[in-house]
């Protein structure tokens, strides 16, 4: 036993409270290196009588390590534990004072969770869990309102440029809602729609008013009223790292320099502000001199920001906001943001822009998740050929690992954005591998998101390609492609077991093939998909004989305790079975 990889910290992912009552445990060993782990609980101040043993599940692994957890109800809210790491004929014990070969004596030196306290406990808004969100760049949505349109716009469907304008706005976005609600979706995504020079609007001038182009702030709130009558929550962008150039407090210090009132706003390096040889002599988002970065320490600048995000969710009834450059704010920002967001809406969902490793946002006092960019990064290189199935699995093994189980319930799950190339594009234009990945989406952990035109063949390389304008010709559009999107979403929709459910690799290997499953206490299903351009046939032994084809209702029949699935060339089929209660 290799005891330098056994691993167990009393915080964070591997102990934490999932609800008031239960506690997650997780500890990690070498891989395929121990036969199990058993958790020694009870409760520090009447150990014998409290004692109970629990044997951990193998919930994930990776390329090095298999992580192993547990759910405790300690019957006083406290617990004190300690880990049995049994291999062959051996066994150690882990605690919070070392590794040791026989068992301490306790309750002294052992791992504690001192006390559930509620208010503690990291809750999510449970309506994530059954999303289906759709992103949408308002510009680049539905021209509703011509009369709006800003001057030199160019034809609905031109080639997207950096500067260029189309007319989408906020009419555009109403009509088009019955739309939405027939795909099956109940959750939008807003880019920013708040007063802003450019296309994109994620340089803001005035974020109290909707931008000219897209309407109005009555508009808007109207829009949100007829989403919430249709089912449909609503999340807007934040954008609070920086500003635009033309905000007035940033004009303000351009006209009077070290003697501004608002100099302080922003982390002005040199005076006077300005761009030197390209490089501002403020802080910027990038390097761009449009947009200066928020000193969100400062607390007007603080208190300004939490007010606009408390008027919004208060204005319009706002369902979450989505946070732009999340991970270059101070921390101490988005604990006073989340304090303030969810006493104006506990319901509130929010998503953090962060593209690696978040959990330092996700431990109950700031994000409630973060856009899933590793995720999408892995299911493309695997669904383009760049992975096998063994390390496929171990990757995606591993991000379950990275956050405690809340998060990973409603973690913002995409495969590209206004920021990437578009799905078809990033798979080579394959239709076949397109499926296989959204497929995925689908029936993966988490709460997933399409980008606005992915569902009727959008393609488009890195931006601005990507941001092309909505096709809503049917003649233009691949209604097959739809069709399919509305078909995964209705089988999510009406299955929890696909939304909540226990996720779980069966089959992965060398072969670019796989099988998963996922279940709960009431169905069951497993997932095949041939990742490869020839016909295969996939193997699994399955005793129960009552499988359906989850979109045929077709049934299908093990042979001898094996199913044998037969899949065409970048293939899939879904099976699932009811639960005897």
């Amino acid at each position: 036993m290799l005891l330098e990889a056994l691993y167990h910290v009393p915080r964070d992912k591997w102990a934490y409270a999932y609800d008031p009552k239960t506690i997650h445990l997780r500890v990690r060993t070498k891989r395929n290196d121990v036969d199990t782990v058993i958790a020694m609980t009870g409760d520090k101040y009447d150990w014998k009588s409290t004692y109970f043993e629990i044997t951990m599940e193998k919930a994930a692994s990776d390329e090095m390590f298999d992580f192993w957890e547990a759910s405790v109800l300690p019957k006083f809210k406290r617990l004190t534990y300690a880990f049995r790491i049994v291999a062959g004929t051996e066994s150690v014990y882990l605690v919070d004072s070392g590794i040791y070969q026989k068992c301490p004596d306790p309750t002294y030196g052992y791992f504690e969770f001192p006390y559930i306290h509620e208010i503690d406990v990291f809750k999510v808004p449970d309506w994530a869990k059954d999303a289906v969100f759709y992103q949408l760049l308002p510009e680049r949505f539905a021209n509703g309102d011509p009369s709006n349109d800003p001057d030199g716009t160019e034809p609905w469907g031109g080639q997207p440029k950096t500067d260029n304008f189309f007319g989408g706005d906020l009419q555009g976005v109403l009509d088009h809602l019955d739309d939405l609600v027939d795909l099956g979706i109940n959750a939008i995504y807003f880019t920013p729609l708040f007063t802003s020079p450019s296309n994109h609007k994620y340089d803001i001038v005035d974020y109290r008013h909707v931008d000219p182009h897209f309407g109005d702030n009555a508009l808007l709130k109207k829009v949100v009223e007829v989403c919430h009558e249709k089912g449909i929550r609503v999340m807007l962008d934040a954008v609070f790292n920086h500003c635009s150039e033309q905000f007035l407090p940033f004009q303000d210090v351009l006209k009077n320099g070290e003697k501004s009132k608002y100099k302080d706003w922003f982390h002005i390096n040199k005076f006077p502000a300005r761009v030197e040889n390209g490089i501002a002599t403020y802080d910027t988002f990038g390097f761009f001199g449009n947009m200066p970065k928020f000193n969100t320490a400062n607390s007007e600048v603080k208190q300004h920001l939490l007010d606009v995000a408390e008027y919004w969710i208060k204005e319009i009834k706002l369902d979450g906001w989505r946070l732009d450059v999340a991970n270059e704010v101070d921390h101490h920002f988005w604990r006073d943001f989340r304090t303030v967001v969810k006493k104006a809406n506990p319901e509130a969902y929010i998503v953090g822009e962060v593209w690696s490793d978040s959990l330092i946002w996700l431990v109950g006092d700031q994000f409630d998740t973060v856009m899933n960019y590793p995720f999408a990064d892995k299911v493309m290189e695997f669904f383009t050929g760049g992975m096998d199935g063994a390390t496929f699995s171990d990757s995606m093994s591993s991000l379950l690992m990275r956050y405690p189980q809340q998060t990973n319930e409603v973690v913002f799950n995409l495969l590209c954005s206004h920021d990437t190339p578009r799905l078809v594009t990033r798979v080579g234009g394959d239709k076949r591998k397109q499926k296989l990945a959204v497929v995925f989406l689908f029936t993966y952990m988490g709460t997933p998101c399409i980008f606005y035109g992915d569902e009727v063949g959008i393609s488009g390389g890195g931006d601005p390609d990507c941001r092309k304008c909505m096709i809503w010709d049917p003649e233009k559009q691949d209604r097959d492609m739809y069709d399919f999107y509305k078909m995964l979403i209705n089988l999510r929709k009406n299955h929890k077991a696909l939304r909540e459910g226990r996720f779980r690799f069966l089959k992965a290997d060398a072969n670019p093939c796989i099988i998963y499953e996922r279940a709960d206490e009431s169905f069951h299903f497993t997932i095949w998909m041939n990742n490869t351009d020839q016909k295969q046939t996939l193997s699994h032994p399955m005793v129960t004989t009552d499988w359906r084809d989850a979109l045929s209702n077709e049934k299908v029949m093990p042979t001898n305790g094996t199913m044998n699935i037969s899949l065409d060339p970048f293939g899939y089929r879904i099976l699932f079975r009811e639960i005897a209660k």
